[in-house]
């Protein structure tokens, strides 16, 4: 069911949705060579006590999940780019670290992820952020109030293709209130002019992933890290938006 949340449920949005921005910002300054990922998780972890937040991952266990995931963040390397289950992993220098964390505070949601190179980077994987980063923010500009959902998608879409990446529709955007993942799902491929119309008061994770040179993912072996199928490296960007009368307004902004 979609649910429209009025100005004032919006505005209670908006610490969850600095809290998660803050956590990523304190994620991105330390991630770095020789870092392990449980150090990043245990970090988060910490943050999320500090503030008196929850975490909506740690007891998570959807259908496609092989348990309950048991971290508070998800942190993808290189080949996996979604759902990547932190484990004993030290980053090393040119890795490729996907992040996307996601927080209740007050009894509100708010979901956002980000991609960076840790130590020296390569040409082609700063390239890739860069495309999903313009992806995002093309898909922002098109939440707007009478767009259609296809007009998000297409804008991803669009993005993408002009540099020649493929598009995976298994996993994309949803609606976030009170819960991590609602109505309606927002797929990074559409058609403009199509679907649902988008009111005020509609609250979304708008959040693009790509990969070098495939659109195919597995699950890895451990029931959750979603992996390129011929082992190029991916990007996935993710803020959550609200669709207000003044145009869209990314809750999850970071500074």
């Amino acid at each position: 069911m979609i649910e429209l949340r009025t100005p004032t449920q919006i505005q209670q949005m908006r610490p969850a949705g600095r809290f998660v921005a803050d956590v990523l910002t304190a994620l991105q300054g330390a991630a770095d060579v020789g870092v392990n990922l449980l150090e990043l998780d245990a970090l988060a972890h910490a943050m999320i006590r500090e503030r008196g937040a929850e975490s909506c991952y740690i007891d998570y266990h959807p259908s496609f999940g092989a348990s309950p995931f048991g971290k508070v963040l998800c942190t993808s390397v290189n080949d996996a780019v979604l759902h990547g289950l932190p484990h004993d992993y030290v980053l090393r220098d040119g890795d490729l670290l996907s992040v996307d964390f996601a927080a209740s505070v007050d009894g509100w949601v708010a979901d956002s992820a980000l991609s960076v190179v840790v130590g020296t980077p390569r040409e082609e994987d700063l390239r890739l952020i860069e495309t999903t980063t313009r992806a995002l923010d093309a898909a922002i500009g098109a939440a707007t109030v009478g767009n259609r959902l296809g007009d998000i998608s297409a804008a991803i879409a669009g993005v993408a293709r002009a540099e020649g990446l493929a598009i995976n529709t298994q996993f994309g955007g949803h609606g976030v209130g009170r819960t991590m993942h609602g109505d309606p799902h927002v797929p990074n491929d559409g058609r403009a002019g199509r679907g649902l119309k988008l009111a005020e008061g509609l609250v979304i994770a708008i959040e693009p992933w790509f990969l070098h040179t495939t659109d195919e993912i597995y699950t890895d072996a451990d029931g959750w890290t979603l992996r390129s199928a011929d082992g190029s490296r991916g990007a996935h960007m993710e803020h959550t938006v609200a669709i207000t009368a003044e145009g869209p307004l990314v809750l999850t902004a970071r500074d």
